[in-house]
This record gives C-alpha cells, structure tokens and sequence, in this order.
C-alpha cells in the first residue's frame, strides 16, 4: 500500500503542498484532481523523489521514502510518467523501452528478451517504429512509450501524470485502457488528470486538491461524490 502522511513541500519560500494524506492499495486507481497549481505535479514528483518533501512521511508497503533518491525509489518498485514524457532523445524506441528493464531486479537475458516482446505484443505500433528515434514519434506514440516504458519494469506503483494532454480522442482511449491493464494486473496507479470523464471512469476513489491540500475524498461509485467533486474544482 502506498500510504503518505501529513505531506508538506516548499519551493523556497512557497509552501505547495500543506499536509497532504492519502492512501493506494494495489489494484487500485486513485483520482488526484484539481485546477491548474494546486500541487498535483509537485505531489507525484514528491513520491518519485524528484523533489524533497520538508515534512511527512511516504511510503509504499511499509519501506520508508523519506531521504531516498530518485534511483533508489524506482528500484523499491516505482515507475512515474511525467506531463512531458522524458522521452530520451538520440535514443531509439527500443532503447528508450530497455532503459526501462533496469528497475527489474531479477533480470536475464531470457527475461529480458521476453519483457521486449510482451510490449511489442501489446504495443504493435511501437514494434514497428523500434528503431526509430523516439523523439521523432507522434505525441500519442510517444505518451504510449512513456508508459510502456514504465510497464516493462514490472512496478508495484506507477505514478501518472496527465496522460491525455493534447491528444487525440482515439489515443485517450487506448492510454485508459493501459492504465485498466495496470489495475487489473494489480499495480497500485496514482493518477492526475484533467479529463474527468476518462479519469472518473477508471479510478477507484479520489482526492481533490486545493492551494496544496486535500479538501475532498470519495468514491468514484458514489453519484454524491462525483457531483461534491465537480463542484469542489470548478473554476
């Protein structure tokens, strides 16, 4: 279980997130949602360790976050798809994929060859561009990568972040029904996006953040929620 207590981070004088609490468990996908600036990047990059919190406590099945860098986290079984992809450029879509294998830690050259073609099996477009330059794909093959990237290594959380921006209504759909696929496997899916309707529909709760804290949680089942949640971040 992903379990983050009384969460707080700066950005120098800027207090962006004010004592944030909320939980995962596997196969399970939580909602994060909120306007634009709340703190919902700052929260995911938090749990990956790409910013250091000032106060709280993170953890995932009891090990402990605090203080870990961002390799360490990702080898304790956590895989984060940022806004902007970080797609390696120079780097081919089967070398950006390999990259990925590196959070495995019971790895082979078998294991390795069958994890390749697994994603292929799933992915067909990105088998065939596998020698293209992954910066050169479109923006929906390249959110695919992302997250295909991320799959590959087998994580038990997996950190989103607005998987959908920009992108075509076609690719939104297959990129929820990656993020189904991870539900279903039993990864835990920490989620941020601002496409409700897609969001709401994979998502097992959520919170709604405002100036950094949460200010409402529930089911995503419950119309009462859903309705408490559209009036909570309206703009």
């Amino acid at each position: 279980m992903l379990k983050i207590e009384n969460l707080h981070v700066h950005y120098g004088l800027s207090h962006v997130i004010q004592g944030i609490s909320l939980e995962a468990r596997p196969g399970e996908v939580v909602g994060v949602f909120g306007r634009n600036g709340v703190g919902k990047t700052t929260l995911m990059k938090a749990v990956a360790g790409w910013v250091q919190p000032s106060g709280g406590a993170i953890a995932l099945d009891g090990q402990s976050f605090n203080d870990l860098s961002p390799d360490r986290i990702c080898r304790h079984g956590v895989g984060f798809v940022p806004e902007d992809r970080r797609i390696f450029p120079g780097l081919s879509v089967e070398e950006n994929l390999r990259l990925g294998l590196m959070q495995r830690l019971d790895r082979s050259r078998a294991g390795d060859r069958a994890a390749v073609q697994g994603i292929y099996d799933r992915f067909p477009r990105l088998a065939e561009r596998r020698r293209q330059t992954g910066t050169t794909l479109s923006g929906g093959e390249q959110q695919m990568l992302a997250m295909a990237r991320v799959m590959i290594g087998a994580p038990r959380l997996v950190l989103i972040d607005e998987p959908s921006e920009g992108l075509a209504p076609m690719i939104v759909a297959d990129i929820f029904a990656i993020i189904s696929e991870m539900k279903t496997a039993g990864m835990i899916v920490l989620l941020v996006e601002q496409n409700l309707s897609s969001a709401l529909a994979v998502s097992d709760r959520f919170y709604a953040i405002e100036r950094g804290a949460v200010i409402l949680a529930g089911q995503t089942n419950e119309a009462n929620a859903r309705q408490e949640l559209m009036s909570a971040i309206s703009v």
